[in-house]
């Protein structure tokens, strides 16, 4: 209760600050003059920054995420109590429960959280737990071992923050590593891998944005600039091997040494699991992970025409990750089935029960993805998008060399606000292709990447992103301990590859400044070590 009216209280400060800032308008041209006063303007982001700051502050998703929907739609139908409730409910839950993509979605999530249960019921998840006991000495290299494993499944974030998070759970829990650190080192190699791995739904996205351009040569020539992705990789690697935690994650870390893996007690999306199967051996975990890699990249193609005539490359830019990893999960899970039935390690009734038991551990999942989509949708309907666009439009001319670091900075506001990579994508990598196309080619490529680094830095601390969540699900981690713990993380990272980015914007050389990157950030992390953190041991 103390917790509610502390968040209260802040989100009434920042609307009563907010009403003393001047009425920024950015009309996009040829705008209708139907839509709402406040209509591009910085009150389009108010929303999810109400809600993100009483999620921070009450550590209370669901209500948090609400009442940023409830200003929206308030700002939308100014103030009007009949036109608030039918743009949430009508253009809001509704609408984003009846798109074809964010259903797709829902069924993966539905369908791995079958394929999990399924694993665990046979044994396979208990089986690859005392395997990895036997081959995973240390939780350095229980934690290294899920580096690799995310930096393997690089295909698409969803699937990477689920797969990591469900092969890895018994050997990080094994080794005593918390689940918030496990959360991290599932987000933080989801997004920031795939947007560096020319094949994946990421590169597909970023190629179909660069218009009248090469869209997929582009996107190759900008991954040495991507120095939020690669700086995260060198710290993931760097905190593990010198065993260096700060921030909220030391607490978490030393609590779960102590037996503790969830700090909070809140296990989130956990179930009563029926008891395993003796049967079960390693390759019940590793052939359905196989079989669901498979089938999910062939989903992808399918749906990108690759049995139609397209090349890999070609079907997977035009691929609908949505559906392509919907029919891939379905069949994968099918697949599954049949061979714990041949196998006998499990009954067809008892396999027909962890169907709504998976369902039963992802919904915690859905009801924030569910709430995630609708606040975006309320600041896509106050024109968020024209807001932004139209500054960066009209600061950009003046600025040049600086503009690389100023593009990652608004691409992380922008994100961070609506939880979103791809939109923030769809909004800046048009203007900077606007701007540099002709000018300075070079400094395109480098604007691009920042563009990108920024969605995925913003993306990758935002309470309300979709990846953020599927993170905590996959680890099964309380999801605001998750935000809390990796925020200190992420900004290091963001810091560091803002000067990266300045210096970038001058020396327009991705081997002068990304190795001046490195060092900087290695610099900040043996400055935190020695400034009195004091590591878990193992």
């Amino acid at each position: 209760m103390k917790n509610l009216k502390k968040g209260f209280l802040a989100g009434a400060s920042i609307l009563s600050i907010l009403c003393l800032l001047m009425p920024l308008r950015a009309l996009a041209a040829g705008e209708e003059a139907a839509q709402p006063s406040m209509y591009a303007t910085f009150w389009a982001l108010v929303p999810p920054i109400v809600a993100i700051v009483l999620a921070l502050i009450t550590k209370e998703v669901y209500s948090s995420l609400f009442i940023g929907i409830l200003v929206g739609g308030l700002f939308y139908s100014n103030f009007s109590f009949e036109g608030t409730v039918t743009h949430i409910f009508n253009d809001g839950f509704v609408a984003v429960l009846s798109d074809s993509y964010n259903v797709g979605i829902l069924i993966f999530l539905v369908i791995l959280g079958a394929m999990v249960s399924l694993m665990n019921r046979a044994g396979g998840s208990a089986a690859f737990g005392h395997f990895a006991k036997e081959k995973i000495k240390t939780r350095a290299g229980a934690q290294l071992a899920t580096v690799a494993l995310g930096v393997l499944i690089f295909i698409d974030d969803y699937f990477n923050c689920l797969t990591v998070g469900s092969v890895m759970r018994p050997v990080t829990d094994e080794h005593k590593v918390s689940r918030s650190k496990l959360a991290y080192l599932i987000d933080a190699t989801a997004a920031p891998v795939c947007i560096i791995a020319p094949i994946s739904s990421w590169a597909a996205a970023v190629s179909g944005f660069v218009e009248g351009e090469d869209g997929f040569s582009i996107f190759i020539r900008a991954i040495p600039y991507n120095y939020y992705a690669l700086l995260t990789i060198v710290m993931m690697i760097t905190i593990i091997l010198l065993n260096i935690d700060f921030g909220a994650m030391r607490t978490h870390e030393a609590n779960a040494l102590n037996g503790d893996l969830f700090t909070s007690g809140d296990i989130a999306a956990s179930t009563e699991e029926a008891p395993n199967s003796a049967k079960g051996k390693v390759i019940d975990l590793v052939i359905p992970i196989i079989t669901l890699i498979l089938c999910c990249v062939i989903g992808m193609i399918y749906t990108g025409g690759f049995f139609s005539g397209e090349g890999f490359i070609s079907a997977f830019s035009n691929s609908d990750a949505s559906v392509g990893l919907a029919l891939g999960s379905i069949f994968a899970m099918i697949i599954t089935i049949i061979i714990y039935l041949c196998r006998r390690v499990l009954t067809f009734t008892e396999c027909m029960d962890c169907l709504p038991a998976g369902f039963k551990a992802m919904v915690p999942a859905i009801l924030i993805l569910t709430f995630a989509w609708t606040l975006k949708a309320m600041t896509d309907s106050l024109g968020a998008a024209q807001f932004v666009a139209t500054a960066m439009e009209n600061c950009a001319a003046g600025l040049m060399n600086f503009l690389p670091a100023i593009i990652f900075l608004v691409g992380c506001f922008l994100a961070f606000s609506t939880g979103t990579s791809w939109g923030t994508f769809g909004i800046l990598i048009p203007i900077v292709v606007a701007v540099f196309a002709e000018s300075n080619p070079q400094l395109m490529i480098i604007s691009i990447s920042a563009c990108m680094a920024g969605a995925v830095c913003g993306d990758h601390c935002s309470p309300i992103s979709d990846t953020t969540i599927m993170a905590s699900a996959g680890a099964q981690c309380n999801h605001v301990n998750h935000v809390t713990t990796q925020l200190p993380y992420a900004i290091t990272v963001a810091a560091v590859s803002f000067v990266t980015y300045v210096i970038a914007g001058f020396t327009q050389n991705p081997w002068i400044s990304l190795p001046i990157g490195i060092l900087l950030l290695l610099g900040v992390l043996f400055i935190i070590k020695k400034m009195g953190s004091k590591p878990a041991k193992a």
